[in-house]
């Protein structure tokens, strides 16, 4: 900062030169003291011009004095820095510096301090000394009297301007007025009160002025600041009013500011309409042309003076602004941007207009020019004031017959300064010359006006709003291309971060500002859009389900498709395209909620193409595995889990359907036919086989733990004397009718609770159930893993339209005359075709393999223990009624731990092993079911006796009793009646294969007779 600080050091002490020099020829130009001559006669010239630009220049300095006075942060670090030197002169052997260096070093800081840190920059030019021993400035009444003019002359040039429409930059005049204003104090010590009174009185038409970044400059608080014993002349109350001012003019503007916005909005719109259509046409008329020129420039100009000055004063009163006042300073400030950009787009219409409309102009102001000559060449007297006029005359023409540069265009006005004397103009041509010249001014310079005009770097300084910008923008959808020209505006900020000088690496500063500006519009724009999208096309979607009422009357319909159109927004040093963020928002939430709920694929693939169709996304495929993964568990992780499986899930017979026992979750998993299918689907028919071989390995161990449950002693002994039992009675008894009793069961299955029970108070013949259950349960697996693979096979081969008559793409490609690689390829398309052909039709029996493979085993004499086992049926059919009928108890208790509605696995388990022992005839001779019918009519009916021979009682308690006495038998009778149909329903997949089998055997002997005879 320091070589900085020099550089500007040096800029502050050249500028109190210039206005010294300045001053004194000046003076000595209107010097009016005997005995010394004049250079020239100047008693009717006011060179005004020259007081514009010395303005000029103590404006700069005010503003730098503003500047650094606002730089709190940058005082408290050079106090820092100072006591650091001072620290450093106390140890200089500590640092390794030289005494003789610091002190100089030392002397440069104080100097810095004094020159550019105390506020003093203005105040010391003002006060130096403008009288040496070759001008004597504060004595010299005539140029007083000139300085004093010139003020009052600028200030009323620039005080009617001021606020209106054709206003550009006389606000900082005004601030330069001030300037000479304190100039002329310091010089002459001379206050013009009514001077004062009018400079005072501007604030009630601007009370403050934007000048850099965030600085705002008071006139009324820099005149009583430099001109502190005016403050006696001002009463308080004048003090006040002014105070009271800035507030009221803050809140006339936020009351106006939505009909000025829209006010600018129109005559904008009007503008640039006339500039597409000069653009288009090549319109020749350069008045035209010359007028939409200027007037987009006072446009830009007064849209830049009110959004500057009320954004910056409410930051300097510290008043927060409404948001309404908020987004209607962004649409102005968009306008700002527009009228930028209209000139950027009509660029080489205007490069080519802008040298034509100059050489108009110039003719224009010559004509002038040439009237005065001819007016002041008709007086024949000759005199060294009239040749001086037509001289300066001569000089404005030569100067404006050129291209119109800034020197030219100085000159020219100089010389009208001394060549309007004697009368060489009329007040008319006058004015209208003086018009033309501000024209040609502003033609000439028109690029930098138009930069200055339309420059948005302050918004660095305000960017806070555009969080609100961006979320009514997003909120609202209206018109939403006018965000190319908010982000153009905050891309005006990059220039002055740039030139920064108290970091080593400006770039930083910019990317700081990159980083916080991306935030603000991931925030407030990209992620409530990318949600809004996502949530609209989930309830388009779900609009089967009982949603909240979206009926666009009421709650009102927003289309935000018009936010997806926006152009790609540049800014900075990358291009933000919305609907390329909004594509890869859908494309990562679409893939990763399918991957982690795999069932949902078809939702997500269906807003997917919706949000195609309805806001022209282009999505990507997931290109998941078969486009499917509507499946539940994997197949082959039920396959490597089995013995969990069966253990896990209940089987429902008729559904074909597997539901969880339980879970931790507030639900419960499914595996169907269609998860199998699919899952089929994925990794290939080929994987049904290597089920059905694991399901051998756990049919095995299974068995194994069967079989030593049936050569238990006690279960064995039971088995035979309850065997032994039954055949002695079932003729001689005739209250038996060939059926086993039920008491006897259930005296079979409440006795072998004495042998013991589990930690969780099980039997063994309720562990025997569980075994069952789970051997049903796989047996349930292999029927469901067939009906998947056939259903897999069907969805697969619906695309061949006759499966008798299927044609052969190989012979057909090579009768073509197709190449080598159609041929090869007709040829894997035939297998194909043949496999899913074959896999269809066919279909493999898997329960008749299973069936063929462990039935010797079981029929086998080694294994006699297990004849038996028909007889352990009635006693495991009643456990197995209580266990169900408890369950589905609990299906509508709170703590639902072990609540179940179906375990058809038990019957498909007992079927499975009945036909593994070919009992089925011995379990039907026991007549089970019969039997509990019986008994449960016989129960229900001395139920009814005994009701009707206590009808007469009043005993209300007894009659309840009685009632659910009834309802609790047909309850038991019902699970009975269901056991006994699921039981049935099982025998039948069984006996079907049997059949099969019977007439594969007949056919067999048929061909085997035939060919003999």
């Amino acid at each position: 900062m320091l070589p900085f600080l020099q550089e500007l050091s040096c800029f502050v002490s050249r500028c109190y030169d210039v206005v010294k020099n300045v001053v004194q020829q000046l003076s000595s130009l209107y010097i009016n003291v005997k005995g010394v001559n004049r250079v020239m006669e100047v008693d009717d010239v006011h060179l005004q011009v020259v007081y514009e630009h010395l303005g000029g220049l103590l404006t700069v300095l005010i503003t730098l004095d503003d500047i650094v006075a606002n730089q709190m942060t940058f005082k408290e670090h050079w106090t820092l820095y100072k006591r650091m030197v001072k620290s450093v002169r106390a140890n200089p052997g500590t640092f390794n510096i030289e005494v003789d260096k610091l002190r100089p070093f030392e002397k440069l800081l104080m100097t810095l301090e004094g020159q550019l840190m105390d506020k003093l920059i203005f105040r010391n030019c003002a006060e130096q000394v403008f009288d040496d021993g070759k001008a004597f400035v504060s004595k010299n009444s005539a140029f007083a009297e000139e300085f004093t003019y010139n003020i009052k002359t600028c200030f009323t040039s620039i005080e009617s301007k001021i606020g209106e429409p054709n206003e550009v930059d006389q606000r900082f005049k005004y601030v330069g007025v001030c300037g000479l204003y304190i100039l002329h104090f310091q010089i002459f010590r001379v206050v013009d009160k009514r001077m004062f009174r009018m400079l005072w009185d501007v604030y009630k038409k601007l009370p403050a002025v934007y000048l850099v970044g965030n600085t705002v400059w008071f006139a009324n608080d820099f005149l009583l600041e430099k001109l502190p014993h005016m403050e006696k002349a001002m009463d308080k109350k004048a003090q006040d009013q002014v105070k009271q001012q800035r507030l009221t003019y803050l809140a006339q503007k936020s009351q106006q500011l939505a009909k000025e916005a829209q006010y600018w909005f129109l005559q904008i719109s009007s503008w640039m309409i006339k500039m597409e259509t000069v653009y288009k046409c090549n319109a020749t008329d350069l008045t035209l042309e010359c007028v939409l020129f200027i007037q987009g420039v006072l446009f830009a100009y007064n849209i830049s003076h009110q959004v500057k000055t009320i954004m910056n004063l409410h930051v300097a009163i510290s008043k927060p602004m409404t948001k309404m006042s908020v987004l209607a300073l962004c649409r102005l400030i968009e306008l700002l941007k527009a009228i930028e950009y209209t000139f950027h787009r009509c660029s080489l219409t205007i490069s080519q207009a802008v040298n034509q409309v100059v050489q108009l102009l110039s003719f224009q102001a010559i004509n002038y020019i040439a009237l005065a000559k001819k007016r002041i060449m008709t007086d024949k007297k000759y005199s060294e004031r009239r040749l001086d006029v037509l001289s300066a005359l001569v000089l404005a023409e030569n100067s404006l017959n050129g291209p119109g540069t800034k020197e030219r265009r100085l000159i020219t006005q100089l010389a009208i300064a001394i060549g309007n004397q004697m009368k060489a103009f009329k007040d008319d041509e006058l004015h209208d010359f003086q018009h033309i010249m501000k024209k040609l001014n502003t033609i000439c310079d028109i690029r930098e006006q138009l930069t200055e005009a339309t420059d948005c770097s302050f918004l660095y300084w305000h960017r806070i709003i555009l969080p609100i910008y961006l979320q009514d923008l997003c909120d609202s959808a209206v018109d939403p291309h006018r965000i190319q020209y908010m982000f153009g505006a905050m891309r005006d900020c990059v220039l002055p971060l740039q030139a920064t000088k108290h970091l080593a690496l400006p770039q930083s500063l910019v990317d700081a500002f990159d980083t916080e500006v991306m935030n603000y519009f991931q925030e407030n724009m990209l992620e409530p859009l990318c949600r809004e999208i996502e949530t609209d096309l989930r309830l388009h979607i779900h609009m089967h389900l009982q949603l909240d009422d979206r009926n666009p009357y009421k709650i009102g319909l927003k289309d935000s498709s018009c936010l997806l159109r926006i152009r790609p927004i540049r800014f900075l040093n990358r291009f933000i395209s919305i609907k390329a963020h909004v594509e890869q928002y859908l494309d990562k939430t679409f893939y990763n909620l399918t991957t982690v709920a795999l069932h949902d694929w078809k939702t997500y693939a269906e807003m997917r193409n919706l949000a195609s169709q309805k806001y022209a996304l282009t999505m990507a495929e997931p290109h998941l595995p078969s486009q499917t993964l509507e499946q539940g568990l994997d197949v082959l992780e039920i396959m490597r889990n089995i013995h969990v499986f069966v253990s896990k899930y209940n089987y429902n017979l008729n559904n074909q359907i597997f539901v969880e026992r339980s879970s931790n979750n507030k639900y419960l998993n499914t595996i169907n036919i269609r998860h199998i299918a699919n899952s089929i689907r994925t990794h290939g028919t080929g994987i049904m086989n290597t089920t059905v071989n694991f399901t051998y390995q756990f049919l095995r161990k299974k068995f194994y733990i069967f079989s030593q449950f049936m050569y238990d002693e006690h279960i064995k002994s039971r088995l035979i004397k309850d065997t032994r039992f039954f055949r002695e009675n079932r003729s001689q008894d005739n209250e038996m009718n060939s059926c086993y009793p039920f008491e006897r069961a259930d005296k079979f299955n409440k006795g072998i609770r004495k042998l013991g029970l589990t930690p969780d108070g099980q039997s063994f013949l309720d562990q025997f159930r569980q075994l069952i259950s789970q051997i049903g349960n796989a047996m349930g697996y292999i029927r469901a893993i067939r009906s998947g693979g056939l259903h897999c096979c069907s969805n697969n081969i619906r695309f061949v339209p006759d499966l008798e008559d299927i044609p052969n793409f190989e012979e057909i490609s090579k009768q073509e005359g197709l190449s080598e690689e159609c041929v090869r390829a007709a040829r894997n398309m035939d297998l194909v075709i043949s496999n899913m052909a074959k896999n269809f039709t066919e279909g493999t029996q898997y329960f008749q393999m299973l069936v063929d493979v462990f039935s010797p085993e079981f029929r086998n004499a080694k294994n006699i223990h297990l004849r038996n086992f028909f007889m352990i049926l009635p006693p495991l059919t009643v456990n197995f009624v209580e266990h169900s009928i408890s369950c589905k108890e609990k299906m509508n208790k709170k703590n639902k731990l072990g609540a179940a509605f179906t375990d058809d696995g038990f019957s498909m388990g007992v079927a499975y092993i009945l036909k593994l022992l070919d009992q089925y005839h011995q379990f039907d001779s026991l007549h089970w079911f019969q039997s509990i019918r019986k008994k449960y009519n016989k129960d229900k009916q001395s139920v009814v006796d005994q009701r009707t021979s206590v009808k007469g009682r009043e005993d209300e308690k007894l009659q309840q009793t009685m009632t659910l006495t009834v309802k609790r038998l047909d309850q038991y009778q019902q699970e009975f009646d269901l056991l006994y149909y699921s039981l049935n329903s099982a025998r039948i997949f069984f006996r079907a294969e049997r059949r099969v089998a019977d007439k594969e055997e007949k056919s067999e002997q048929s061909n085997q007779e035939s060919s003999s005879t």
